[in-house]
């Protein structure tokens, strides 16, 4: 399964800088057939630690992490809902993602000039959310003119989604996001209308060096100039930079966790001597879904699924240990897999 999040920010916020140290994480494309990396896309691998204890009790020959792609959307300034400056590019590529991260700078560089003249998060923050509550508002007007036309004819459903509509109007105008005015079961009536504001959103603020280790709430703190430097050293030289600056993981990787969580996402293993590998399933699937996502074969024909999760196996030792002391369990269709669970399916 593919997902990708647009990196979105104001020009001179670090946004491109964080993207190229994104992109030397990039997986081999080898590993992904029919996959064509644009440049301004990075597919990168999900830091998953479990994956490295299955494969040492499996002797798996090859690791393959689960992945996220990460998409550089151009730069945004006051007006790009109405084409200033590269605007019309910026909401036909961010359209198509899944997910919205929004870079805020609050770093100091005097040779770095803010394109608002002055450094504030919060303020490039109003900004961008208002460029994309513009273009939604352009979007939802426009279908408006059209459902109160098919109402007017007594159109069941266009009756329906009327005061939908009108509801995201009034809230968009008073400077609301999409999804915090909608209910759950109203949320596929406006799907189609493929609106920014109804998109996942997280926040990173870009930090000065010295600020790497601070707490700042609800942003994830990231300083893109460690990580243009962590992204130059090898990966032994990198964890003791990590460790000298006080930090136990890079903001790279604390990035791509998060999103992945954002999008509500889990991750269950396959686990054996040729190769132990991770996949990617929405919270929620049942066991023949996700034994889709390895090969739609298996979906069609699922009989049932042997599950273990990941740290019984490694407990145990291995597979065949596991199995004598009864720790894998047999599950059929209506299983719901969890986060960790790692699996082989039985199909015919």
């Amino acid at each position: 399964m593919s997902f990708s999040i647009g990196i979105v920010g104001l020009p001179n916020v670090g946004k491109s800088t964080l993207f190229k140290a994104l992109t030397k994480k990039q997986v081999d494309a080898s590993n992904y057939p029919f996959c064509t990396i644009d440049p301004n896309v990075g597919v990168v691998a999900v830091p998953d630690e479990r994956l490295d204890e299955l494969s040492r009790v499996s002797n798996s020959k090859k690791i393959v992490p689960t992945t996220i792609e990460f998409v550089d959307i151009a730069g945004i300034v006051k007006g790009a809902h109405d084409g200033a400056g590269l605007g019309n590019k910026f909401l036909a590529n961010i359209r198509e993602t899944d997910a919205i991260v929004q870079v805020l700078r609050d770093f100091s560089d005097k040779n770095v000039i803010h394109v608002e003249g002055k450094v504030d998060a919060e303020s490039d923050k109003e900004t961008i959310n208002l460029e994309l509550i513009f273009a939604d508002l352009q979007t939802l007007e426009k279908r408006m003119v059209a459902n109160d036309k098919a109402a007017r004819g007594n159109d069941k459903d266009a009756l329906i989604l009327k005061p939908i509509l009108e509801k995201l109007k009034a809230g968009l105008e008073q400077g609301k996001l999409a999804r915090e005015l909608l209910d759950e079961e109203e949320l596929p009536l406006v799907k189609d209308l493929s609106l920014l504001t109804l998109k996942p959103m997280l926040y990173v603020i870009n930090v000065d060096e010295n600020d790497a280790t601070k707490d700042f709430g609800k942003y994830i703190a990231i300083s893109a100039k460690i990580e243009a430097e962590l992204g130059e050293l090898p990966t032994e030289e990198a964890k003791v930079y990590l460790q000298d600056l006080g930090l136990e993981s890079s903001g790279l990787d604390k990035l791509i966790k998060k999103s992945y969580e954002l999008l509500g996402l889990i991750t269950f293993f396959t686990s054996g001597e040729m190769e132990s590998k991770a996949w990617t399933i929405k919270n929620g699937f049942k066991a023949p879904q996700a034994a889709g996502v390895i090969h739609t074969d298996f979906e069609k024909g699922f009989i049932r699924a042997e599950v273990i999760n990941w740290k019984e196996l490694v407990m145990a030792g291995g597979e065949s240990t596991a199995k004598e002391k009864g720790l894998v369990r047999l599950e059929g269709k209506d299983y719901i897999m969890q986060d960790g669970d790692t699996c082989h399916f039985l199909f015919n």
